[in-house]
């Protein structure tokens, strides 16, 4: 008997196809995380998304390097048993070419198995053809 190579897993940051099928992480998120020094994220929303990615997979090296200087902080920690449970792109603004915006809401559950949403419009900017994230407003 053979064994079977499971599907790839489907990239947390949840986002689909025209056919509504879910991208794997090597085909979205994980090229910006995986490669972040020659594949920057093409625009804001795919920054976004990958952060949210870096969140699930408490990848602090790919939050700073994406955090826009003078609003990065010095270090990033994340909430031991925090579990990442889906993202929700509600809106992307274009401002101008080095300029954006993007409203989401993002859900977690502690490890006290308390649920709560992060709902953001974070704001980003272009500096030498590479997205950062700057600050957000939480609603």
């Amino acid at each position: 008997m053979s064994a079977t190579t499971p599907p790839p897993a489907p990239c947390p940051c949840g986002r689909r196809d025209r056919r509504e099928k879910p991208f794997t992480y090597a085909l979205c998120c994980g090229r910006y995380l995986d490669d972040f020094d020659n594949t920057p994220a093409p625009d804001a929303e795919s920054l976004m998304r990958s952060r949210y990615t870096a969140f699930v997979n408490e990848r602090a090296d790919y939050l700073l390097a994406t955090w826009a200087q003078g609003h990065r902080p010095s270090q990033v920690t994340f909430e031991p048993g925090v579990k990442w449970l889906g993202l929700d792109v509600r809106s992307r603004s274009v401002l101008d070419a080095d300029h954006a915006e993007v409203e989401f809401v993002a859900r977690q559950r502690d490890a006290a198995g308390v649920a709560t949403r992060l709902h953001e419009r974070s704001r980003f900017v272009r500096e030498e053809e590479r997205w950062y994230y700057v600050d957000g407003t939480r609603y």
